[in-house]
């Protein structure tokens, strides 16, 4: 049996993962978590270098796992990506959705470039791996967990693009649960608030001459988790333990949403 973090578990012996965004933050934090627990991982980003140190970081600790590049935002990358990891792993049992990008501007001043990238990576990105590898879950009965954020369900200041990208995954989420709810596949969604991330980065900066306090209300007394903190979250709701669950949106936000 594995050894995860907080405890001794064995929820993924003999299971096929795929995790986007695995070079760093929560994805990172989420392929070591399933690959402790006995999955075999697939660590895709567009960082072929960070993907690969995640890999080589679960090997070393006696996991197993596979590193591949893939740009989430390219129909062609996303397929290719996903069509290596079927022909190595020969199926899919789970798919986290984590790759993501973040940013800070005032509505009136956002580009058209900048708004069309954060779509293209946040929801289009889960949209194209959530299509590309629908087909081997429903063969295998497995799960689809979607990266939402508080961003996804409530307003953030100078956020547009974010929150309407984030927004636009919690509804993916909802419309691929109904739609595949008589099949064997699950699909829900994790939504994390403040967590310590190298994408907070993108969210440090307050425009000029706005007022901070502003983002207070996506804020909580309880501060920022870390990465491994919320891997727990999604590797109980990708787990067998979760299979009455499909369509949820489960927070992980210390409070911000109540």
């Amino acid at each position: 049996m594995a050894t995860g973090v907080g405890g001794s578990f064995g929820r993924y012996e003999g299971k096929r993962v795929l995790v986007t965004g695995a070079a760093s933050g929560i994805g990172q934090a989420v392929a070591r978590r399933l690959a402790a627990e006995g999955g075999t991982v697939a660590c895709i980003d567009l960082d072929e270098d960070g993907a690969r140190a995640t890999a080589e970081g679960i090997v070393a600790a006696g996991g197993t796992a596979t590193p591949y590049p893939c740009n989430v935002a390219d129909e062609g990358s996303v397929q290719a990506a996903v069509d290596a990891v079927l022909a190595d792993q020969g199926g899919l049992d789970v798919v986290c959705n984590v790759a993501g990008i973040g940013g800070m501007a005032r509505s009136h001043e956002e580009t058209l470039d900048q708004w069309n990238r954060m779509l293209a990576v946040n929801l289009t990105g889960t949209f194209l791996v959530c299509r590309a590898t629908i087909p081997a879950l429903l063969e295998s009965g497995g799960v689809i967990v979607n990266t939402a954020s508080t961003a996804g369900l409530m307003g953030h200041p100078w956020s547009a693009a974010y929150c309407a990208s984030k927004g636009g995954v919690v509804q993916l989420t909802r419309a691929l649960a109904y739609e595949y709810r008589p099949s064997p596949m699950r699909v829900v969604a994790v939504s994390p608030g403040g967590v310590e991330t190298p994408i907070m980065n993108a969210f440090a900066a307050v425009p000029e001459g706005e007022n901070w306090k502003m983002l207070k209300k996506a804020m909580t007394e309880r501060g920022f988790c870390e990465p491994d903190d919320v891997a727990t979250c999604y590797a109980y709701v990708a787990s067998d333990e979760a299979h009455y669950m499909t369509g949820s949106i489960v927070t992980y936000d210390g409070g911000i949403i109540v």
